[in-house]
């Protein structure tokens, strides 16, 4: 049982944020041809979610977003491109770069078991099996093969630890707990 990390962000757990309103499932790189479709870096494991929205939420990071009619979208290079409501010229949709496309948290796909959303893993302490305090996790890095928890050290100063989410090393992510236990291989710390 591998733990996986879905890539929709946000936060939740002992004194942590509240879960989030909304999550990111995509990013605005650009503008695609002239008849304004956006172009967006997929943040979300199923790049065909967009295909089951009939609107999307936008907006700047730290802004509210709005909701805004999603007319089609596709999928080219790797991105999703979006055709949205009230955006049908190159300007307007290079206007929309580095907005971020969100859905409200209800509309979230569920989870297989043993999968988690990110946002629910960043901030969450991370333990040794034996009870030692490592740190709490800042960021993942999705490398391909696993994801890779980054922790800001307790132990070594400021230091960060890579920490792999495989299921030889994370043995228990307890949300309700606020933590993370872990089974570190030698030569890690």
């Amino acid at each position: 049982m591998q733990q996986t990390t879905n890539r929709a962000e946000g936060s939740e757990g002992q004194g942590r944020p509240s879960e989030p309103r909304f999550l990111i499932i995509g990013s605005v790189v650009g503008s695609h041809g002239v008849r304004g479709e956006i172009k967006v870096q997929i943040l979300t494991d199923d790049p065909h979610r967009f295909g089951l929205l009939k609107q999307v939420f936008i907006g700047l990071e730290d802004q509210e977003p709005l909701p805004v009619p999603l007319l089609g979208y596709r999928l080219h290079k790797g991105r999703a491109l979006l055709q949205l409501a009230n955006v049908d010229d190159r300007s307007t949709a290079d206007t929309l770069k580095d907005y971020l496309i969100q859905v409200p948290r209800e509309d979230a796909l569920p989870l297989e078991e043993g999968e988690f959303y990110e946002h629910q893993i960043i901030g969450l302490e991370v333990w040794t099996v034996a009870g030692e305090r490592l740190g709490e996790v800042v960021e993942i890095l999705y490398t391909g093969a696993n994801e890779v928890y980054i922790v800001h050290s307790a132990v070594v100063g400021a230091r960060e630890l890579l920490i792999p989410a495989i299921e030889d090393v994370i043995r228990e992510i307890d949300l309700a707990g606020g933590r993370i236990i872990v089974e570190l291989p030698e030569g890690l710390l």
